[in-house]
């Protein structure tokens, strides 16, 4: 890893949020901090779009908004070595390949509140579901601490470098973590038509078998509390509700293929839509001969 965070700007607040909780996160691993804002000039082509300033002088209006960010990054968190670029290209191929030399990519997210919860662009659903490393999509800064990291587990790959990630955060943060495992089974199987006693006691068993599974993680992270709680239900809903006293949910994701699939239908798609706090989306990191498809001899 280079101990580099990169954050995406935009001039939006929620962009604002997402570099603040960047600077903070750099502050505590000691990274540099990579400021970027992504321009891609066709998208003023078309004369219903308008443009902060003249065509011409749009790259110095982003080289602008990239030294203001900086200024406030020194003010804000003077220990941190940061620097800014503006780039060229679409929006989400770039800073997928932003991803690439990153600990962790963060973005904004330029949610609507209400009932709907945060409404993410296509965007963000591509750079999270492609990214090769953890993604941090972050609607507003909290107000208050909450002390407490949720990351959704069911023992897989993917979720297991949620719990990998979570637990490294709340080291840092000297949190503790919440592992939800949601038990879950879609209607019209046989589970579904179980008695009760018997849906319960699987949800038992299940519960137990995360739990072992937990083990070498206490193991490892013997510094950091950890709780698990099991719950029969979607994740989506469980890892929702939980973001309420959380200061960030994490998820895992699955490796996708095509610029098309991202997170979509998936749980982290899903929580990112409703959660209330900032959320991870963490895909296995893969060595880049795997991720290109080179060979590896």
């Amino acid at each position: 890893m280079a101990g580099q965070i990169v954050v995406a700007v935009d001039g939006s607040p929620s962009a604002a949020a997402a570099m603040a909780w960047a600077a903070d996160d750099a502050t505590r691993r000691r990274a540099r901090l990579r400021i970027v804002h992504v321009w891609e000039p066709w998208s003023y082509d078309f004369p219903f779009e308008s443009a902060p300033h003249s065509q011409r002088s749009i790259p110095a209006y982003w080289e602008g908004v990239l030294a203001a960010a900086v200024e406030w990054v020194h003010g804000n968190a003077p220990d941190v070595e940061v620097s800014a670029a503006l780039v060229t290209g679409a929006v989400s191929e770039r800073l997928t390949t932003e991803s690439e030399d990153a600990d962790e990519l963060i973005l904004g997210s330029r949610g609507l509140d209400g009932l709907t919860g945060l409404v993410l662009g296509s965007v963000g659903r591509s750079v999270a579901g492609h990214a090769l490393g953890p993604v941090v999509v972050v609607r507003r800064s909290p107000h208050t601490r909450q002390g407490e990291i949720v990351v959704g587990f069911d023992a897989s790959e993917p979720s297991q470098a949620a719990l990998d990630y979570a637990l490294q955060q709340a080291r840092l943060r000297e949190a503790r973590v919440r592992v939800l495992y949601a038990w879950w089974r879609p209607a019209f199987t046989p589970h579904a038509t179980a008695y009760a006693g018997g849906v319960q006691e699987a949800l038992e068993e299940e519960s137990r078998e995360v739990q072992r599974r937990l083990d070498p993680w206490r193991e490892r992270y013997p510094d950091v509390r950890m709780a698990c709680s099991a719950v029969r239900g979607h994740p989506v809903p469980a890892l929702s509700d939980a973001s309420w006293d959380a200061d960030l949910v994490v998820v895992g994701s699955r490796e996708h293929q095509g610029l098309g699939s991202a997170v979509q239908g998936s749980v982290g798609h899903g929580v990112l839509h409703h959660a209330r706090c900032p959320v991870a989306i963490v895909r296995p990191r893969r060595p880049r001969a795997d991720v290109t498809g080179a060979s590896a001899r």
